[in-house]
């Protein structure tokens, strides 16, 4: 029989830190399996059925900004980075790189399993971050996404690249085309966590995917910025045959 228990790999260089984070995660009912560096943590992927990498940061050979970017270029195993660094800077980067959150040390422990229990339900039974426009091409304004291939395409045909938090962030508002999230709902969908009160997250990775969608970035048109509300995506959009 399949064992349904979802499996979490522990990539830290730190053996102290990976054992009381291994010891503490099997107590509450998950499988674990541990990596002291990037080329541990492939060696495991490739030998065994992982539904989330917890990786450190600070390491090593290949760092784990480095790595969770590689990650995401190649598949979609969720990733929460653990990082020793406070800047807000610094955790946007990680986000950047496609992690799907991350926790700063010296961390509660229960707070890091309610991280991964929220990724975990998050990314469920779903096979691409493109939810159910997965395999289309979707036109909004001057622009077409093509999902599978995550880029966009102007009306010349130039195209752009989005990363991980690009991407997140573009198909949850294109979902809601016209509609106003607020930042709250927007961390809420794109990363499975509420934000702190001020957490700039949000606000850095739209002023990212402006200057990409955005023809003048003094006044932007596409995402349009509501006063105490949030962002809208103001354009309609159109599902596009293949």
């Amino acid at each position: 029989m399949q064992n349904t228990t979802p499996h979490i790999l522990v990539v830290d260089d730190h053996s102290e830190i990976r054992n009381a984070v291994t010891r503490f995660l099997e107590k509450n009912g998950l499988r674990t399996s541990m990596a002291k560096d990037a080329r541990e943590m492939d060696t495991m992927l490739v030998s065994n059925n992982i539904d989330l990498v917890v990786l450190d940061v600070m390491m090593p050979g290949e760092d784990g900004l480095s790595a969770c970017k590689r990650l995401s270029q190649v598949g979609d195993v969720p990733v929460l980075l653990l990082t020793a660094l406070g800047e807000d800077i610094d955790r946007i980067v990680g986000l950047e790189t496609g992690a799907d959150d991350y926790l700063a040390k010296p961390f509660n422990p229960r707070e890091l399993l309610a991280r991964i229990r929220a990724i975990l339900r998050r990314t469920s039974g779903t096979t691409s971050p493109a939810g159910k426009l997965v395999g289309k091409r979707i036109r909004f304004a001057q622009w077409i996404l093509d999902t599978d291939r995550r880029v966009i395409v102007d009306s010349d045909g130039r195209e752009t690249s989005l990363t991980s938090a690009d991407f997140k962030l573009l198909i949850v508002m294109l979902e809601r085309a016209r509609m106003v999230l607020s930042r709250e709902q927007l961390m809420e969908l794109t990363s499975g966590r509420v934000g702190a009160p001020l957490d700039r997250t949000i606000d850095n990775q739209i002023s990212r995917l402006r200057r990409k969608i955005e023809q003048d970035l003094l006044r932007p048109r596409l995402i349009t910025t509501f006063r105490n509300g949030g962002y809208c995506l103001s354009a309609d959009i159109e599902v596009l045959d293949k």
